[in-house]
């Protein structure tokens, strides 16, 4: 057997007990504030998330101004609604139509628009996801309950720290009339990255 100078054994196989053992190093070492994490995360769970980009992609569905101007430019268009920093620069919106399906990768790592959908799900993180959303498209797709007509062209964009994308899913029949609050309430995350439709709840 090959000797190993580490005991593996005595780390915490859990995830979150990892975590939660490196926070205690580093917070006994002096090198992070525990305040100020939770305070982070606070802000990327609570204020920061999904809600951002639903209400961003309901106003494109409801001001054709506003959707020219997000189509054109989506970093100012949705900085001019507060949503800009870290991980939301060089942003590109692409629409969803009948005839195309826009889907969202990053084949390298991570790269997402944070302002806008919060932190990436570990899906979106995950080796698998990553290799067949850009060799598998229309199976990762149909693993998240999305099937789309062989007549549908799909596009695959592989996000980038020069270029994060935003889905500007289809706007499902049956919502007009409805205020943008309603509209947002129904749009997902998952939408927002290809891998989700918008449909009106029963």
């Amino acid at each position: 057997m090959p000797h190993d100078d580490h005991d593996h054994s005595v780390l915490p196989p859990d995830p979150a007990l990892r975590v939660k053992a490196l926070e205690t190093i580093l917070t006994e070492k002096g090198l992070i504030d525990p305040a100020a994490l939770d305070a982070i995360i606070d802000t990327y769970q609570n204020k920061v998330g999904p809600q951002n980009g639903a209400a961003v992609v309901a106003r494109a569905w409801t001001e054709p101004e506003f959707h020219a101007a997000l189509m054109a430019d989506a970093t100012a268009a949705v900085s001019e609604m507060g949503f800009y920093g870290r991980q939301g620069e060089h942003l590109v919106a692409v629409e969803n139509t009948g005839d195309v399906h826009n889907m969202v990768v990053c084949t390298l790592c991570s790269c997402y628009p944070w302002p806008l959908l919060g932190i990436p799900p570990a899906w979106y993180k995950s080796d698998a996801y990553r290799a067949r959303a850009v060799r598998e498209p229309r199976v990762v797709l149909s693993e998240f309950g999305v099937t789309l007509p062989d007549e549908t062209k799909l596009r695959v964009w592989d996000s980038t720290a020069e270029v994060r994308y935003l889905v500007i899913p289809r706007r499902p029949d049956g919502t007009e009339g409805w205020s943008v609050d309603d509209l947002a309430a129904i749009i997902s995350r998952d939408a927002m990255v290809g891998c989700g439709l918008v449909t009106v709840p029963a």
